[in-house]
C-alpha cells in the first residue's frame, strides 16, 4: 500500500482539482555525463535540486498486480535528436527512474518507480518507444561450489 501525502489524497479524492499530477523521469547511464531528465509537462520543474526540462512523452505505469510482471511502456515525442542519439550511442541498457509529484510540491514524491531497465527501444520521425522492465534478480541461477570445507554438513 502507498502513502501520499494530504495534498494527493485530497486531489485523487475530489470530484475537480486543479491540481496536475507529473511524471518526472530520470534516464542514466555510465556512458552519459549527466542523466537525462524530463518532465511531462510544458514548462522546467525543479524537484529535489534537479533540473527536469519539460518534454512531452506518456508513460504507462506499471500495476500493482503481484502475479502480472512488472514494466511500463514509455512513449517519447521525436522532437529532439538527442534521445535518439543517446540510445544509439550507449553501450548497454540505461536505467530508468519515473517519479510522481503534484506540481504544487514537486519536492515531495508521492510514487517512485526505481530500477528499470530501457528494453525494446525503437523509433520513428515522431516517437521513440521502450519498454521499461523491473530485471528478474530473483529468479537469477545461482552458481557455488559445493566442496566440504564450505558445506561439511553435505558431505
Amino acid at each position: 500500500m502507498r502513502t501520499l501525502s494530504a495534498a494527493a489524497i485530497e486531489s485523487q479524492n475530489a470530484q475537480e482539482t486543479g491540481e496536475a499530477w507529473l511524471v518526472l523521469l530520470e534516464i542514466d547511464h555510465d556512458d552519459l555525463a549527466d542523466p537525462i531528465r524530463v518532465v511531462n509537462n510544458h514548462q522546467n520543474v525543479t524537484s529535489n535540486g534537479n533540473l527536469y526540462v519539460g518534454f512531452p512523452f506518456e508513460i504507462e505505469l506499471p500495476g500493482e498486480d503481484p502475479d502480472q510482471p512488472l514494466w511500463a511502456r514509455l512513449r517519447i515525442d521525436n522532437v529532439d535528436r538527442t534521445i535518439v542519439e543517446t540510445v544509439r550511442t550507449i553501450s548497454s541498457p540505461p536505467t530508468v527512474t519515473a517519479r510522481v509529484v503534484l506540481a504544487s510540491q514537486p519536492d515531495t514524491v508521492e510514487v517512485e518507480f526505481s530500477g528499470m531497465t530501457l528494453r525494446e527501444a525503437s523509433f520513428d520521425a515522431a516517437t521513440v518507444e521502450a519498454d521499461l522492465v523491473f530485471e528478474d534478480v530473483l529468479n537469477e541461477p545461482v552458481t557455488t561450489n559445493m566442496t566440504p570445507a564450505k558445506y561439511p554438513g553435505m558431505f
